[in-house]
């Protein structure tokens, strides 16, 4: 017999302070979790939105959002 959890599809909850993306550019981070949802606002091509859980270098988890849809298509063709 099947358990719930082994067909469950439920999206990570991801916990973390939330930090803007330009304070992580051109840094090392670690990518621990993501989720795509649909944007109210949709201003980019695919309508939705990107939240992403990482580490930084001093190991605390945090998260930030994006709409940028280059970020969205690598995180769905890469982060699986």
């Amino acid at each position: 017999m099947k358990r719930f959890s082994d067909f469950a599809n439920e999206p990570l909850r991801l916990e973390g302070g939330k930090t803007r993306i330009d304070s992580i550019l051109n840094k090392d981070i670690k990518i621990t979790g993501f989720n795509f949802k649909k944007s109210k606002y949709s201003k980019n091509d695919s309508g939705k939105y990107l939240t992403v859980q990482f580490e930084g270098e001093d190991g605390v988890k945090k998260i930030f959002f994006t709409g940028s849809d280059v970020l969205i298509g690598q995180m769905g063709k890469y982060g699986k």
